[in-house]
């Protein structure tokens, strides 16, 4: 069984559950990579100057979310469309049903044009896009899809753009989008955010490991030290080389005892490019290279877990 990683304010489901808690001027836009079909390699490019410095912007893959009518949530990555900075977090922050429901063909949800609180914004931000939206629309039929796709975009407000840097907190990057899967074995890196988070509310990093890819490479199930929980939702996660892979959707309990569940971002990210209304959409790269052990970070901090038999 599996739990959305979303956190409402009227509260958490006790079973399975998603992971998130209700609670413009001239702008020269960065590198970016644009996801492809899962056989072509990304487009890549090289680093820009226009993001706010990493050492000082307040945006950045991490803060938290709040969706009105919806829950709070931890974003993913940074995102553009044309001259539009987009945040990207699950499509499930902005759901209205029961932390239970994990079919985005058929779970409810709020509208596009709900305003989202970001954390370092000075205005809220605007969901733009969202996969569950876009399948319910659609009428997808593909169960894989319907699962395992939870990928939403918030628009930055103008106002705030200058104030966004697309680096992963601790491990930099992204260096590009994955299109590979994760076979058994394979590093992962992300980080927590949640409130409930075991009282720490600090974004903290951790590295974990995939026990198999699910849904036809629509997801991917992996193992972390602590696993991500409710207010974790949206997370961002990097392959062993930097390269985005995903984005936390699910806790399960069942068949994988507390694993989390990722909806795959090159396969998201293609969807909403060939279906949604947010124009063409790239990932923003990293302005801060890629490392597994990041400064001052202790090793056993970023140390993948033993976890159960890979492919289990």
């Amino acid at each position: 069984m599996s739990v959305r990683s979303g956190m409402r304010l009227r509260g958490i489901a006790a079973t399975a559950v998603t992971v998130g808690v209700v609670v413009a001027g001239a702008f020269a836009l960065p590198a970016t990579a644009t996801a492809q079909p899962a056989d072509v390699q990304p487009a890549q490019a090289t680093a820009s100057d226009g993001w706010a410095p990493a050492s000082s912007a307040t945006i950045h893959p991490g803060v938290l979310t709040v969706t009105e009518g919806g829950g709070s949530c931890t974003s993913n990555f940074v995102f553009t469309s044309g001259d539009r900075v987009l945040l990207g977090q699950a499509a499930h922050c902005a759901g209205t049903g029961q932390a239970t429901e994990t079919n985005g063909c058929d779970s409810g949800t709020m509208p596009l044009g709900t305003k989202v609180e970001i954390t370092g914004a000075s205005v809220p931000g605007t969901m733009v896009y969202s996969s569950w939206i876009t399948m319910q629309e659609r009428g997808e039929t593909d169960p894989n899809a319907c699962s395992f796709n939870d990928f939403a975009l918030v628009e930055i407000d103008p106002a705030d753009v200058d104030k966004v840097n697309p680096s992963v907190p601790f491990f930099g990057g992204p260096t590009g989008i994955n299109t590979q899967g994760l076979p058994p074995g394979a590093e992962v890196f992300s980080y927590g955010n949640s409130p409930v988070r075991q009282g720490i509310t600090a974004l903290s990093p951790k590295a974990g490991a995939s026990a198999a890819d699910v849904g036809d490479g629509w997801g991917h199930e992996v193992y972390t030290v602590s696993p991500g929980v409710p207010g974790d939702s949206g997370s961002a996660y990097l392959d062993g080389e930097g390269k985005a892979v995903g984005l936390l959707s699910t806790l399960n309990l069942a068949p994988l005892p507390v694993s989390n569940g990722l909806s795959d971002i090159s396969r998201a990210l293609t969807y909403a490019n060939a279906h949604g209304d947010a124009g063409y959409i790239e990932l923003a790269l990293g302005t801060e290279p890629f490392t597994k052990l990041p400064a001052g970070v202790p090793a056993t901090d970023v140390a993948p877990p033993a976890g159960p038999p890979l492919g289990a």
